[in-house]
């Protein structure tokens, strides 16, 4: 072997086996203490490493939710919309402080998230605020989030996987900062698992509440596997929450996890389905853009009543009745653009993505499906209306009379 070759060969082995190249590992850990008294949480982050991280930016929309901040190193808290805190931490270990409110109120007296002297239900987003980080070359934050909970109550459920008994792993690979995010439960809970695929998922709700826990995880079972036909993505795990009035009357998809008020039927006179058009918002995670929100909301309630379908849970008279009636629900309709779309906009999409799903089968002599510019779609960071006509047309392999349409102007 040649000197040369083997001095390049020795150097290329030195730098794989070098730990120079190895990213240093810094613990970061979240505590939440709840405390119902005040309708609050007390949040502590501490790092290990202090110098590690340069600074922490935080989102604090209007500011009124978080309060009574102590740090290690420098704080610095600025008013305005939205209202920043940046955190400079001390160089050996160093923690930041602060107090969350809770429960958050809508009109008419329901709650978003809510705490009560027996339960709280919250999302992590509001514990732990988004936040720019800047932190030093080759650093790996490791994050794992502890709740330490009243008297009397007894379990947290979150979406992130357990690591003791109300401890969690936090490790988002799409982002920098690890923050717990998604749906979380803690009180006096009543909680009913299965495996489902590769997904751990569990069904949680205070206890008291009406939450059909079995019915949810029946539903799930039934559609289940039409949901491995068409998602690539499966989360090792699930969580599903829910409660009661007043508790908002509604549901909602946040990461790997979905709120459903109890009082809601699992499957609507309609036929459509909350509870399978969040999962579908889940394992999509379709971000649309520049006024084009039909797109993630049309597929959504699109794939909630087709994977009933698909499953065997409708009928095709039922079917071609709800198609009937989001028809005429959509009579007025003249265009699907919007930053928000109304619920007949929402059924207009839906009798638009039917006929495009239509139009690839026949022009694909059924060898491509709506299926297909869905999964091109999630491939996507973020998604307008232009992208997905051209999505659809690389699907189809020529343009779209489909989507030729004055809705989509």
């Amino acid at each position: 072997m040649a000197v040369g070759l083997r001095l390049a060969l020795a150097v290329g082995l030195l730098a794989l086996s070098s730990p120079v190249w190895a990213a240093k590992k810094v613990d970061l850990d979240y505590h939440v203490r709840l405390l119902p008294q005040s309708d609050q949480a007390e949040v502590r982050l501490t790092l290990a490493q202090g110098s590690a991280v340069r600074s922490l930016d935080f989102d604090l929309g209007d500011g009124s939710d978080y309060s009574d901040f102590k740090a290690d190193g420098q704080w610095q808290l600025t008013p305005g919309k939205p209202a920043r805190g940046v955190w400079r931490p001390a160089a050996d270990k160093a923690s930041l402080t602060y107090r969350v409110r809770i429960s958050h109120g809508r009109k008419k007296g329901s709650f978003d998230t809510r705490m009560t002297p027996g339960w709280a239900l919250m999302r992590g987003d509001d514990l732990v605020p988004a936040a720019k980080l800047d932190q030093q070359d080759g650093i790996e934050l490791v994050s794992r989030l502890e709740f330490e909970l009243p008297s009397g109550w007894k379990s947290v459920e979150t979406a992130w996987p357990r690591i003791g008994k109300n401890k969690f792993r936090i490790d988002n690979v799409s982002r920098l900062f690890d923050r717990p995010t998604g749906w979380m439960l803690a009180g006096q809970l009543g909680t009913r698992r299965t495996r489902l695929g590769e997904t751990e998922v569990t069904v949680a709700s205070p206890q008291g509440q009406g939450m059909r826990r079995m019915d949810v995880l029946t539903l799930l079972t039934f559609v289940w596997p039409q949901v491995q036909d068409v998602f690539p993505r499966h989360p090792a795990k699930l969580l599903i929450v829910g409660a009661n009035d007043p508790m908002w009357r509604g549901s909602l998809a946040a990461r790997e996890s979905i709120y459903l008020n109890t009082r809601l039927p699992l499957v609507s006179e309609s036929g459509s389905s909350a509870l399978v058009r969040e999962l579908v918002q889940v394992l999509g995670r379709v971000n649309d853009k520049q006024r084009s929100d039909w797109i993630s909301e049309g597929l959504a309630e699109y794939y909630a009543i087709e994977l009933v379908r698909r499953a065997g849970g409708m009928s095709d008279e039922r079917y071609e009745s709800l198609q009937q009636k989001l028809a005429k629900e959509g009579q007025k309709v003249t265009t699907l653009r919007g930053e928000q779309v109304s619920p007949a906009q929402i059924g207009k999409a839906v009798l638009l993505l039917r006929e495009l799903d239509q139009e690839i089968r026949i022009k694909t002599r059924n060898k491509r499906s709506l299926d297909d510019v869905l999964r091109g779609a999630m491939h996507l960071e973020s998604v307008d209306t232009k992208a997905f006509v051209q999505l659809a047309e690389s699907v189809i392999g020529e343009s779209s009379k489909v989507l030729d349409s004055g809705l989509l102007q």
